[in-house]
C-alpha cells in the first residue's frame, strides 16, 4: 500500500539520526544513524535488535520527546513533536508508572480529562481492553499484564492514528502476550497504525506487517515476515499447543 498525496505515510523516518554528548566536554555519541523507513496507515510494525540498538531512541522521537540531529521523522505528514502530530499519536513508554492508588477508571478518567475527552470514551475504552472486571480495583492491585493493559488503554483513549509501544510484552505471561497480541491486530484492523519495540522475535513474525532489524544504531534490514523469512504470517496471533495446554490447566485455578 502506498499512500497518495491526500493520506501521506502514517509513519515516515528520513536519513533520522539521532546524537547524545554524555558529558562536557566529551565527544558525542549517535544512538540511532540515518534511519530511513516507511509505514503505511493500519500497518504494525516491529522494530527488533538488542539493548543499545536506538529502538527506544526512535520510539520517542516519534512521539516528540528527542529532536533528531538530523533527517525527519514524520507522523501523518506532521513533523514529530510538532502540536499537530503529538494530537495523533498514542505511547506507551517501557516502564510506566501509574498512580497506586488510583482504580483503572479513575486513572483512564484523568486522563480523558486532560484532553478534554467525553466521559463515555472511557468506557469504550475499559470494554475494549478487557478491563472492565478490574476498572474499579486500585491499581496497586494489577498484575503485569493488567497494568500493561491499562497503559495500552490510556495510549489509545484519544482515538490515535499512531500507537507507539515500547517492550509492550515485557514479563508478560502467555495469557497476556495473546491478549495483547489480539490488541494490537485490533487497532491494525481499525485502520491505527502500531510501531512497537522488542526483544521476542516470534512475537513480531506474529504481529507485524513490518519487521525493521536495528544494530548500533543502524538498519541492518526490513521488510514483511513474508519478505525476509520466505512463510506467510499469521493473520492473527494464535496459541501454539503449549499455550492451550498451558491456559487449559491454569483455567479453572484462575
Amino acid at each position: 500500500m502506498i499512500p497518495s498525496d491526500e493520506a501521506p505515510w502514517a509513519v515516515e523516518l528520513a536519513g533520522f539520526r539521532k546524537c547524545f554528548r554524555p558529558s562536557w566536554p566529551g565527544p558525542s555519541i549517535c544512538a540511532v544513524e540515518g534511519l530511513s523507513l516507511r509505514l503505511a496507515p493500519g500497518q504494525v510494525l516491529g522494530l527488533l535488535g538488542p539493548n543499545g540498538s536506538g529502538k527506544s531512541t526512535t520510539l520517542k522521537a516519534l512521539a516528540g520527546l528527542l529532536k533528531p540531529t538530523a533527517g525527519e521523522c514524520l507522523v501523518c505528514g506532521h513533523p514529530a513533536g510538532s502540536d499537530a502530530a503529538r494530537e495523533l499519536v498514542g505511547y506507551l513508554p517501557e516502564s510506566p508508572v501509574f498512580a497506586p492508588h488510583l482504580t483503572g477508571r479513575e486513572f483512564l478518567a484523568y486522563c480523558a480529562g486532560l484532553s478534554s475527552l467525553a466521559s463515555g470514551r472511557v468506557a469504550e475504552v475499559v470494554a475494549w481492553s478487557g478491563l472492565a472486571e478490574a476498572a474499579d480495583r486500585r491499581l496497586s492491585t494489577y498484575s503485569k499484564g493488567m497494568a500493561q493493559r491499562i497503559g495500552l488503554a490510556q495510549a489509545v483513549l484519544h482515538d490515535p492514528a499512531v500507537v507507539l509501544l515500547d517492550e509492550p510484552a515485557g514479563g508478560l505471561d502467555p495469557e497476556g502476550n495473546l491478549r495483547l497480541g489480539r490488541l494490537i491486530r485490533d487497532l491494525a484492523a481499525r485502520g491505527r497504525t502500531v510501531v512497537f519495540t522488542s526483544h521476542l522475535l516470534a512475537q513480531a513474525e506474529a504481529w507485524c506487517d513490518q519487521i525493521a532489524l536495528l544494530g548500533r544504531g543502524r538498519l541492518l534490514v526490513a521488510g514483511t515476515p513474508a519478505e525476509l523469512l520466505g512463510t506467510r504470517p499469521e493473520t492473527a496471533p494464535r496459541l501454539s499447543r503449549l499455550e492451550e495446554l498451558y491456559l487449559a490447566k491454569l483455567q479453572p485455578h484462575a
